[in-house]
């Protein structure tokens, strides 16, 4: 299970769990253990405004510099 954080404000956003190897591109919804993020139409937001992610359906594509992770991954 890892933690997915705000880069700007360091706010916990997600609780997820990540499968295999190589980087966080996207997070599959059906794998988010907690979410703590601000839906706003399509755009997935931090509580400080700080846009994290777009809604692609199933899931949530990442900006990749507006996110830091910590845990463990799930081999």
């Amino acid at each position: 299970m890892i933690i997915i954080k705000c880069a700007k404000c360091n706010g916990k956003i997600f609780k997820y769990l990540k499968i295999g190897k190589g980087r966080l591109l996207h997070c599959w919804k059906d794998r988010i253990a907690e979410d703590l993020s601000v839906h706003n139409g399509n755009n997935i937001e931090c509580n400080c405004g700080e846009i994290i992610g777009i809604d692609k359906g199933k899931e949530i594509k990442l900006k990749q510099n507006s996110i830091v992770t910590s845990g463990t991954k799930t081999w």
